[in-house]
């Protein structure tokens, strides 16, 4: 149908501004500064020098106008300019982006083999990495400095590599010191690499490199085949290491039994090495072998990680005198870790040296960890939470509110680009008392940014506010969530506080999204199982929804394996069968489950949310917890479980 519009009155054209006006906001200085700052930004990626000019000069009194300024210098560094650079760092000195830019500037001057220049700013730079070191030595002519990043098996930059080619040239890396880079590639699975290192090697040591990638992938047809005189030249008997180490990595067993065939054929030095490599992938898949092939080992082969996992496999099989052995034969800065003192602690208390056992406690009791825990309890003394300093002051919060490297972290923030935000705010604490870090850590709180808040108030040494190390957002939502599925709260949020820090959208490398970090189809299948209403992928990072799929998850894994809060968490993390798998044969002491679970990242984070729940309880409950009641036992393999395989 045709209607015919009413004539509209007509409005003077200013007050149809002020109306507008009042309707629709004018822009803030900061949303207009943050489209220039990200249009800088893009100007930067695509290397847009002239369009990045203009939005320097857009920036103008932006907290993040250093940033743009900084691309701009950096793509000037890129031609060989330098021009900008010292007058850049002098007006933000001891700022983060000035120890960045001259970062870059030392590369820049060490490509160019400027050592005069690049001598007068190395001082200045308060954090070299291991390219700048290398740089350093080759202005220096100090060639040893590459030596610990050459016996680490990691990725040596240009610099670095100039530095052992001289260190070759002058006899100073011996064909032992190539043979161990070449193992720890290996073992790192990179085989490229290894290769690379080997030609450094001697003719006479008779490394043929050629079919390392078929080995790898059949690794028992290599060791079932060896070829004629494979055993006469190092090179042959390191290639047999690395299949023997290669076939334990999916069947230490198999391994085992195929070294035994050749391990007469080897020197006493690289017989030791290959039982360490089979001992320890025994001991990640709890096998009962791993100790007694330990055995065939020596201390003086095994790396780190191999000692530790010496020390769980003893642990695992109670068997206390070889884990007090294990650590004592651990070198002394793996020995001095919170772990390996409690537990060495509780190895000598086994053997009825109680004295010695609390020595051991008292080295770590009070430290707000795991073992700092567990030590407490030892000696009889509750986990409580320390007494409040006095609150930041407003003045205090002023001055953090002013530090133009917190400004820049809010704003990093708020254009999404949190590790930028992190760096900066970390660079920012340096050198702060307690009294300044909990202002920052305040001023994180009042702007929502409590991942900052939390890991600021981590920092203090003497005066503390765990309301502010534990904060507990979005109770509203998160505890009645909880309460209905008769979920424990404080383990809820140590969960929480584990996965994100509370940061919102929060996204893993592998995808787990939020608040809970769901993965895509793990929220799919709760939400299916819920029957929660209006459920789209997209709404995951929801708080509301995220909260509401997570805390059904923990429900589901808390009742599928016996309503075990230490098992909950390991298949929250890696998964209800893994978490399954890696029960024992017979009860097992929670503290003992969570240290010999296989994946690094996995047992970092049991023990950190299992302690977490137990500060958050005591600051909701008003009295102290205790971590080895939580941890409790863990029941034999089989034992309460209740649909484990059907979880994601």
């Amino acid at each position: 149908m045709n209607y015919k519009r009413k004539p509209v009155p007509t409005l003077h054209r200013a007050a149809l501004a002020s109306l507008l006006l009042a309707v629709v906001p004018a822009p803030t200085f900061a949303d207009r500064g943050d489209a220039a700052f990200l249009a800088a930004r893009d100007a930067w990626r695509n290397g847009e020098r002239v369009r990045l000019a203009r939005q320097v000069e857009a920036l103008q009194g932006h907290p993040l106008q250093a940033w743009a300024e900084y691309w701009s210098l950096r793509l000037k560094l890129e031609d060989g300019d330098a021009g900008g650079v010292p007058d850049y760092l002098a007006r933000h000195a001891n700022a983060y982006l000035a120890e960045k830019l001259r970062g870059d500037w030392l590369r820049l001057l060490g490509k160019k083999a400027d050592w005069e220049a690049f001598r007068r700013e190395l001082p200045a730079l308060v954090l070299p990495d291991a390219e700048i070191n290398c740089y350093a030595g080759l202005a220096s002519n100090q060639t040893e400095v590459v030596r610990p990043l050459w016996l680490s098996g990691q990725d040596l930059a240009q610099a670095c590599e100039q530095l052992v080619d001289q260190l070759v040239a002058g006899g100073g890396l011996g064909a032992e010191e190539v043979w161990q880079r070449v193992r720890r590639l290996f073992e790192a699975k990179r085989v490229g690499a290894a290769r690379t290192a080997a030609a450094y090697l001697p003719a006479s040591h008779g490394w043929d490199g050629r079919g390392l990638e078929a080995i790898a992938q059949a690794p028992a047809r290599h060791l079932d085949k060896l070829p004629a005189g494979w055993d006469a030249k190092r090179g042959g008997r390191e290639v047999a290491l690395f299949a023997v180490q290669r076939l334990a990595r999916s069947e230490p067993q198999a391994a085992a039994k195929r070294f035994l065939r050749i391990e007469a054929r080897l020197s006493d030095e690289e017989r030791a090495y290959g039982w360490g490599q089979i001992a320890m992938q025994a001991a990640q898949r709890h096998l009962p072998e791993a100790l007694g092939w330990y055995e065939q080992a020596t201390a003086t082969t095994l790396s780190e990680e191999q000692s530790a996992w010496q020390a769980r496999a003893a642990l695992r099989a109670g068997d206390w005198g070889a884990v007090r052995r294990a650590i004592t034969a651990m070198p002394a800065a793996l020995a001095a870790q919170p772990d390996w003192i409690y537990w060495q602690g509780r190895a000598l208390a086994a053997a009825g040296r109680a004295e010695e056992a609390r020595a051991n406690y008292l080295r770590i009791s009070g430290q707000p960890n795991f073992y700092g825990n567990l030590a407490d309890e030892e000696l009889g003394r509750p986990i409580e939470v320390p007494p409040h300093a006095t609150a930041a002051s407003a003045e205090e919060i002023a001055v953090a509110a002013a530090h133009p490297g917190f400004q820049r972290a809010l704003a990093l923030f708020r254009t999404d680009m949190r590790i930028e935000g992190v760096r900066e705010w970390v660079w920012s604490l340096r050198g702060m008392d307690d009294r300044a870090l909990l202002a920052a850590a305040e001023f994180a709180r009042r702007h929502e940014v409590w991942d900052r808040a939390i890991n600021t108030a981590d920092r203090t040494l003497k005066q503390h506010n765990y309301s502010l190390r534990y904060v507990a957002p979005f109770s509203d939502q998160v505890r009645p969530k909880a309460d209905r599925l008769a979920l424990d709260n404080g383990w809820v949020y140590g969960l929480m506080r584990q996965e994100s820090r509370f940061v919102m959208n929060a996204k893993s490398s592998v995808g787990a999204k939020g608040l809970m970090q769901l993965m895509p189809a793990t929220a799919k299948w709760v939400a299916k199982k819920i029957n929660l209403a209006n459920f789209h992928p997209s709404r995951v990072t929801e708080m509301d929804t995220n909260v509401t799929l997570g805390t059904h998850y923990m429900k589901m894994v808390l009742d599928s394996l016996d309503n075990h809060p230490v098992l909950a968490s390991a298949a929250y993390n890696a998964g209800p069968g893994r978490a399954r798998r890696w029960r024992a044969e017979q009860p097992l002491e929670g503290a003992i489950y969570a240290e010999t679970i296989p994946f690094s990242e996995t047992r970092d984070y049991v023990k950190k949310v299992m302690s977490n729940a137990v500060y958050y309880n005591t600051l909701f409950e008003g009295r102290s917890q205790s971590l080895k009641v939580r941890l409790g036992t863990i029941r034999a393999r089989g034992e309460g479980e209740n649909g484990v395989e059907q979880l994601p």
